[in-house]
């Protein structure tokens, strides 16, 4: 496998086999209340950042990168303040991340270095696609800790059976 066709296939995975279940489990944790929490009105609730998610994606992958036509309203994904059931935000941020990676199953790896105008700034493909997984890393993290803040628990993402560190999905 070349190496701009291993870049593609490992930001996919990184993206529906990585993250998503370890926002899956942390979300085990919680109340539907407890996903609309915030610490203060400067924070986000975890609710929000799912929502955020689900529109970056959309706008970088889907649009950016797929050249489909896509809609965003930024400012709602982080003033929505109507509780959304927990099952309805990971349904709707597992469709978006199968959305992404069947675009990106369908990018031909020569277009890593196409450019692409999103949220106004000229991008190559590539920028796109790293910015999109190191993004969603991050607001994944955010995810963990305020759960772990929140319920005080070790969320097991991972067993250890010989010493060797296995993910628990």
């Amino acid at each position: 496998m070349d190496s701009n066709r291993l870049f593609i296939t490992l930001s996919a995975a990184f993206l529906q086999d990585e993250f998503l279940p370890r926002i899956r489990i942390a979300l085990e944790h919680l109340s539907d209340e407890q996903v609309w929490w915030r610490p203060n009105e400067a924070s986000n609730s975890i609710g929000n950042l799912m929502l955020h998610l689900c529109g970056n994606v959309t706008q970088w992958i889907i649009g950016g990168i797929g050249k489909q036509n896509v809609k965003r309203d930024r400012d709602r994904e982080f003033s929505e303040r109507t509780p959304l059931p927990k099952a309805e935000l990971l349904d709707r941020l597992a469709q978006t991340v199968q959305r992404a990676v069947t675009v990106l199953r369908s990018l031909e790896p020569a277009a890593l270095g196409e450019q692409r105008t999103i949220q106004g700034n000229e991008v190559t493909v590539m920028y796109a696609l790293y910015h999109v997984v190191e993004h969603f890393s991050m607001h994944t993290g955010q995810i963990l800790l305020l759960t772990k803040m929140m319920t005080a628990k070790d969320l097991k993402l991972y067993e250890f059976p010989g010493g060797a560190a296995r993910p628990r999905w």
